[in-house]
């Protein structure tokens, strides 16, 4: 119970005054603070009020023991939710640590949510009677079991907490922005979007991917200092982005034979290839990379979790990536396929413009390479962020997102069918259309639904909300850097007229002669025709191959000889078949149907 004292101001001069002091101390329980604190009194002149108390942070979780701690196995990654509550008598503040060996990692995937808390020194407020929700990710690198103990400081709102010394801060897993990007959410009211502070620009547990874009060279400076809240309006906005955080993955089969993911709370019916599950997520470190097969029967638990290989860029593991979130267009939307083959032309990422098309695959490669080049347009600078046409290893780390929690399935709005993304069916190649319904046959084409209408326009995004990806269904085929190459050897297309433009093999065994293929960490590369061989000899896992081959029925074709260059998300006229797991191939060459999308790697 909190105390109240009252004490008498004593004079001893004219205009000299006897001050109390009170002393604060601090002690854990699990967090506690002890406290004098000092308020005037509307009593009497000369009156002095001191509140005396004890603030306790309450911690409730399924997960701990009585001693607010749990054992992690070796090489295990789980995710547990924690709840925090402020049960004293006046609003508190609070941070909130653990304690572990080196190689244990506690990560705050909560984080920016409506219910995070800043994992700092000097915590964040909590009202009375309040409370706060931590998921956290836990992972142990170690080779033992390891102990986690978990505890919070609190102490009152207006005075800064100490962190423990011997305590680890929840570390958060947030986007990684180069200099020039600016955090953007979206203003449902004004349509427009605005400039983002540092928190609540983002939460996956509601579908609200982190959202980041460029500007015009000559707005920058003005967006880089305006505050919070500004709009920015399209005219100025060159790239937009959609981060995809480092995360591992597991697919269900409730029989061991069909690995569709599971039923879970989104689905009202057993999955089947026609409408899959859930796949199941968690985001884990930077510094954790799980190997296991990627699947799981359901009645045995969730386990065999393996982060994607799209999170390893050459031989650095990377903390996530930043996707274009519409297809590709052009510094020239106007010229012929709205943009042709050329590498003179800037890349642009925007709704409601014509996707750049017409254009070899070893052009699409460069680039995708100069966005972050010494002096481009964009103000990258080039120790930070790396920028590359999409592997198929990374359109998989946006397709799996969007089939779990954090993605469209998980999307509450949407049932049943309406789980696929919608399909674009633009005939003029336009970005971010929607046609407001999943994949099928009607030919109706046109832009029916523009990217901001909700639930029509974003349902073809991978969230079902306007902070997902387009375009990754329907619209322009998308030239993927993944490649046909037996035995190493290199392809570049089918004939000397048809080809991808690189120095490589065509279908009858000759070479020609073109660019040079970049580092090979830009693309995937092929062993065979058969996805269950392709890959080093094994099956292709976590690339959206095998795995979810058919899933909503899309198409699934393999490279070969004659077609040695993929392509993703199919075409406006596809019908059904088109959608975010479909893939076929193609000879590289320049097509007024193929477009393609950009990637930036957190190096």
């Amino acid at each position: 119970m909190l105390g109240r004292i009252k004490y008498q101001w004593k004079r001893l001069k004219k205009n000299r005054y006897i001050m109390l002091i009170g002393i604060i101390s601090l002690f854990l329980v699990v967090g506690g603070f002890s406290y004098a604190l000092f308020t005037s009194s509307a009593e009497r002149r000369g009156s002095l009020n001191i509140v005396t108390g004890e603030i306790v942070a309450t911690m409730e979780s399924e997960s701990l023991d009585n001693r607010n701690s749990m054992i992690i196995k070796s090489g295990e990654s789980k995710e547990i939710e924690i709840t925090l509550k402020n049960e004293n008598g006046r609003d508190a503040k609070f941070n909130f640590w653990y304690e572990a060996e080196n190689g244990v990692y506690v990560y705050d995937v909560s984080y920016n949510s409506e219910n995070g808390i800043l994992p700092n020194e000097d915590g964040m407020i909590i009202e009375k009677g309040d409370s706060r929700i931590y998921r956290l990710t836990i992972t142990n690198t170690t080779s033992g079991d390891q102990e986690v103990t978990f505890g919070s400081n609190g102490g009152l709102h207006n005075k800064k907490l100490t962190f423990p010394s011997d305590k680890r801060r929840i570390e958060v897993l947030e986007p990684i922005l180069d200099e020039n990007m600016i955090r953007v959410i979206y203003n449902e009211t004004t349509s427009t979007w605005e400039k983002a502070g540092s928190k609540n620009w983002y939460d996956y547990d509601t579908g609200k991917w982190a959202n980041a874009v460029t500007v015009t060279g000559a707005s920058r400076s003005k967006y880089q200092s305006a505050t919070s809240g500004t709009a920015i309006p399209m005219d100025d906005i060159e790239t937009m982005w959609v981060w995809i955080p480092r995360y591992s993955y597991t697919i269900g089969s409730e029989d061991g034979t069909a690995y569709y993911g599971k039923k879970g709370e989104y689905l009202s019916s057993v999955p089947t290839q026609a409408l899959p599950g859930e796949i199941d997520i968690r985001f884990i470190s930077k510094s954790a990379k799980e190997t296991g097969s990627g699947k799981y029967k359901i009645a045995e638990g969730v386990k065999n979790w393996r982060t994607p290989d799209g999170f390893t860029f050459g031989v650095e593991e990377l903390s996530g990536i930043w996707v274009g979130k519409f297809e590709t267009s052009s510094s020239g939307p106007t010229t012929t396929n709205g943009g042709g083959n050329v590498t003179n032309l800037d890349a642009m990422i925007k709704p409601n413009v014509t996707s750049w098309r017409g254009i070899q695959v070893a052009n699409i490669a460069e680039v995708g390479r100069n966005v972050t080049k010494n002096g481009n347009r964009y103000g990258f600078s080039t120790n930070k962020l790396d920028s590359h046409a999409m592997k198929n290893s990374e359109w998989a780390l946006a397709s799996y997102l969007s089939q779990s929690r954090y993605g469209k399935l998980g999307n509450k709005n949407y049932s049943g069918a309406n789980k696929e993304i919608y399909q674009n069916k633009s005939n003029e190649f336009i970005t971010g259309c929607s046609y407001g319904a999943p994949s099928n046959g009607n030919t109706d084409y046109g832009c029916q639904y523009t990217y901001e209408k909700s639930p029509s326009g974003t349902g073809a995004s991978t969230t079902g909300t306007i902070y997902g990806i387009y375009d990754m269904s329907g619209g322009a085929w998308e030239y993927m850097m993944g490649d046909y190459a037996p035995g190493g050897e290199k392809h570049s297309g089918m004939n000397t007229t048809a080809n991808s433009g690189y120095t490589g093999l065509l279908q009858d065994g000759t070479k020609i002669t073109g660019k040079d293929f970049l580092e090979n960490k830009y693309y995937n590369f092929y062993e065979s025709s058969d996805s269950l061989t392709a890959c080093k000899g094994k099956a292709c896992i976590s690339q959206a191959l095998n795995e979810t081959a058919g899933w909503y029925r899309d198409y699934a074709y393999m490279v070969t000889a004659s077609y040695p260059w993929f392509l993703r998300g199919s075409h406006y006229t596809y019908g059904s078949l088109a959608g975010v797991f479909y893939y076929n191939a193609a000879n590289g060459n320049a097509d007024s149907n193929d477009s393609f999308r950009l990637v930036l790697s957190a190096t």
